[in-house]
């Protein structure tokens, strides 16, 4: 049965706010590293299970799209049923997932993992705010979100050294196995120390999570093949008007149902449409630009998986050093010029290497825009989750955690897809000037799109908290039985 008790924690197990950040530090670092761990063992992958360039950025974006639009119903499900008892289960799916990854036998396996993969994930990170916030006292959520944010900044950016050097000294299979222990050791630790805690107990929206599921992959689908079969292609026109369609279905449902799975009232805070809008477009120019860097620098540049990785340092890098700083700055200045800085960053940073590339780049050239990129990632992680989590009720706080990963998501799916589509139409693989060719417009495009973060960013309250949005007036309904 449903439990739908006040959004307050039950405390019925020991926790703290020591235990609630390691273990929620540590899911997210699995859950945000498998977004682009895959990128730098592409071409081993390519090579040992076969697959065109749409079935590479399958093994990307199967991921990314499933962890997506199940984001929302996930932090829905942990709000109905209990968060600590659905993190589990998205523990368990992501490690179980991960080890079928591993042994997968051929792509099309590999891609089916990856999608199941994202099923867990969808679970367990949105949880994993909704669980801190509850154990952190408000006074220290700023430094607690900053590591937090530290942590999965570095996640996600490292994600390419961590791959190429498991891909190059032992094997691809390896960047999946590194999960199974993980999971392992965290299903016991958060069963003991975190406390189990529950939202307002709304009904689960599976009309609204069927429009959203349905319109993103019909979009994705339709960017991932357009460039391998055209744009005048059947399918692809179909995926386009067919998805766009289910997703303005899903923003009338939004706007005509009060307990729809993301309520479009949210939007009305400055602060929540800012940061979600700047964490849409932030994620679409980096992911697209990080996928198409880690095969520039190996099969243009010659660089092995983890000397790839390793050029990369200066970027993945930041998160972990700037961060925690950036945290403690959106506590005392707010978050809006922490957040808007780093996104500029980070579009000057993709710029600037966009300026500089060519098939014979030394690594001198490349390695201020390395630098100023990771600066700006940095700036940006810790910043966006306070802004996100002050910017609504508390008992809204984990559909607002959900809404906010599936945007992020959501565009890294699209910055793949739009990026490759880029690089598809003006280079190609065959010789190291025809991806030269490619990839400038691409970078161009993604720094493009991180500047339009940034103004974005722009619309929050410059104090960096908006008031919440509150719940139109309407008689108090008694909460639904168990």
């Amino acid at each position: 049965m449903a439990r739908t008790a006040a959004p307050t924690a039950a405390p019925t197990q020991r926790g703290g706010a020591l235990w609630a950040l390691v273990i929620t530090s540590v899911a997210g670092f699995m859950a945000a590293l498998d977004n682009l761990v895959v990128t730098t063992a592409l071409p081993s992958i390519r090579q040992d299970l076969g697959g065109a360039l749409d079935d590479l950025e399958w093994t990307v974006s199967a991921y990314t799209l499933t962890f997506a639009v199940l984001l929302m119903f996930g932090a829905a499900l942990g709000d109905r049923f209990g968060r600590r008892r659905l993190f589990l289960v998205g523990i368990t799916v992501f490690t179980v997932a991960s080890a079928a990854a591993a042994m997968a036998p051929g792509i099309d396996s590999l891609i089916a993992a990856r999608a199941v993969q994202g099923v867990g994930a969808a679970i367990m990170m949105p949880l994993t705010l909704t669980l801190l916030t509850a154990a952190v006292p408000v006074a220290k959520r700023g430094l607690a979100f900053g590591i937090w944010g530290a942590v999965n900044g570095l996640a996600v950016a490292s994600g390419p050294l961590i791959g190429g050097s498991l891909t190059e000294h032992i094997s691809w299979h390896w960047i999946f196995w590194l999960n199974v222990p993980l999971g392992v050791a965290l299903l016991p630790l958060a069963r003991l120390r975190l406390k189990e805690s529950y939202g307002s107990g709304a009904r689960l929206d599976i009309r609204g999570t069927l429009l959203a599921s349905g319109g993103l992959f019909g979009i994705v689908y339709g960017l991932v093949r357009a460039p391998v079969v055209g744009w005048t292609d059947t399918l692809v026109l179909i995926g386009l008007f067919a998805g766009t369609a289910l997703l303005a279905g899903f923003v009338h449902h939004g706007i005509r149902n009060e307990n729809s799975m993301l309520p479009m009232r949210l939007f009305r805070s400055r602060a929540f449409f800012g940061i979600n809008a700047a964490s849409l477009l932030m994620f679409l120019g980096m992911f697209g630009s990080i996928f198409l860097l880690s095969q520039f620098l190996q099969g243009v540049l010659g660089y092995s998986p983890t000397e790839a990785g390793l050029r990369m340092l200066p970027w993945t890098g930041m998160p972990m050093l700037v961060a925690p700083i950036a945290g403690i700055l959106s506590d005392r200045i707010g978050g809006r010029p922490v957040v808007a800085a780093g996104l500029f960053l980070q579009a000057v940073g993709l710029g600037w290497f966009a300026a500089v590339v060519s098939a014979d780049v030394s690594y001198a050239a490349q390695l201020p825009a390395l630098i100023v990129s990771g600066v700006g990632m940095a700036l940006y992680f810790a910043p966006a989750a306070n802004l996100v989590m002050s910017s609504v009720l508390p008992q809204e706080q984990g559909i607002a955690s959900g809404a906010n990963n599936a945007l992020r998501e959501v565009g890294g799916a699209l910055g793949i897809a739009v990026m490759s589509s880029v690089f598809s139409a003006q280079g190609g693989y065959d010789t190291a000037q025809h991806f030269v060719n490619g990839i400038e417009p691409a970078l161009w495009v993604g720094a493009g799109i991180v500047a339009v973060a940034g103004v974005a960013a722009l619309f929050i309250p410059r104090a960096g908290r908006a008031t919440p949005v509150a719940r139109d007036p309407e008689p108090a309904p008694a909460l639904e039985n168990a």
